[in-house]
């Protein structure tokens, strides 16, 4: 979007830098705006760690900014070498967080934080630049969906579009000192399309992974500061750099439970409390082979007191089929048999023989 080059102040005769607006952006009304106000921002802002804004104006055409000129090295140069010892880590990283303490409470977000932007004096004090990008409250918003700053610093809200607040600024803030412990990005994708999946869904490898050595309170924020969800970040670049220092802060809580409108109805049954599964599989084990005994108890007593009967024989011969009832009444019983009319035997001891004789 610009491009700085050297310069000479013919005025005050010292060396400056010179910021000019690209000339493909100079043409939009709406950056060569948003260039003038965020120029008279950063200019608002007189603070050691941040490069100094001596004047502003147009040259053919061309909008321009007037800055110090500094030595020309940054913390990207430092780590090309590799990782940079803790102490000289944390002290970058508290400059900057100043840095943008300053910045924030005159309501100007830096928006690209990164170790290009980290610049050295020549007796190597911090001093952050660019605030080229800044967005600070009078100046247009950024149109839905356009992203602006570097992607590998970018946290995955601003990817996605959404304005940009303090947190994203730590954000920054943490990926850079990621980098300047580690040696690397957390994210070293080169493909943007890969790079912007990767800090929306991925988790970096944790700093103690890559460096042992690091302290757990330095490892601690600087991956608070890059946490995925704002709410756990730091509230502001002050907070992290007391946390930078070792004061204890406080850990972000949950949002508070909903209260409901009106109580919930008493319940009739007792919620037992929960037991642990190791317990709880032991006492219903114990409770199966109890109630088996139990069960064989009960069948002893009742096999005890019934009384014996022998079984009874079974017949050959078929049961003849149920009887259908009908509405027909049965047939009347038969009259009785007649009985045989008796016979005159006479008198005891005489006997009537056949064809014989009768005796005197």
């Amino acid at each position: 979007m610009a491009e700085v080059r050297d310069g000479w102040d013919i005025r005050l005769d010292r060396p400056v830098a010179v910021k000019l607006l690209h000339p493909a952006f100079s043409v939009q009304p709406d950056n060569r705006l948003r260039f003038e106000i965020e120029a008279r921002a950063a200019a608002s802002l007189n603070h050691p760690h941040i490069v100094a804004v001596h004047d502003s104006s147009e040259h053919a055409g061309v909008p321009f900014i007037v800055m110090e000129r500094l030595s020309g090295r940054t913390l990207a140069d430092e780590l090309m070498g590799g990782p940079i010892p803790q102490s000289r880590a944390r002290s970058i990283l508290g400059d900057v967080l100043s840095a943008l303490t300053a910045a924030h409470a005159a309501g100007i977000l830096h928006r690209d934080i990164k170790p290009a932007n980290i610049l050295f004096t020549a007796s190597g004090e911090v001093k952050v630049a660019d605030f080229g990008i800044a967005k600070s409250a009078g100046a247009p918003a950024t149109m839905t969906g356009q992203i602006v700053g570097t992607m590998a610093y970018l946290s995955a809200d601003r990817l996605a579009g959404r304005p940009a607040t303090i947190a994203d600024d730590l954000y920054a803030v943490g990926v850079v000192g990621y980098e300047a412990l580690s040696g690397c990005k957390p994210f070293p994708q080169e493909n943007l399309a890969a790079l912007a999946r990767a800090i929306a869904e991925d988790v970096p490898p944790p700093l103690a992974l890559l460096r042992p050595d690091v302290e757990p309170g330095l490892a601690a924020t600087i991956e608070r500061a890059m946490a995925r969800d704002p709410q756990w970040r730091f509230p502001s670049a002050e907070a992290m750099r007391a946390a930078l220092s070792g004061a204890p802060q406080p850990i972000p809580v949950r949002p508070p439970t909903r209260v409901l409108a009106a109580p919930l109805p008493p319940t009739t049954m007792g919620i037992a409390a929960p037991v642990p599964p190791s317990r709880n599989r032991r006492l219903l084990f114990l409770a199966a082979v109890l109630a088996a005994i139990a069960l064989a108890a009960v069948l002893v007593l009742l096999e005890s007191a019934s009384p014996s009967s022998a079984p009874e024989p079974a017949g050959t011969s078929t049961s003849a089929p149920p009887t259908t009832p009908s509405l027909v009444p049965p047939p009347p019983p038969p009259p009785p048999a007649p009985q045989p009319a008796p016979i005159d035997q006479g008198p005891p001891g005489k006997k009537k023989g056949h064809g014989g004789k009768k005796g005197d």
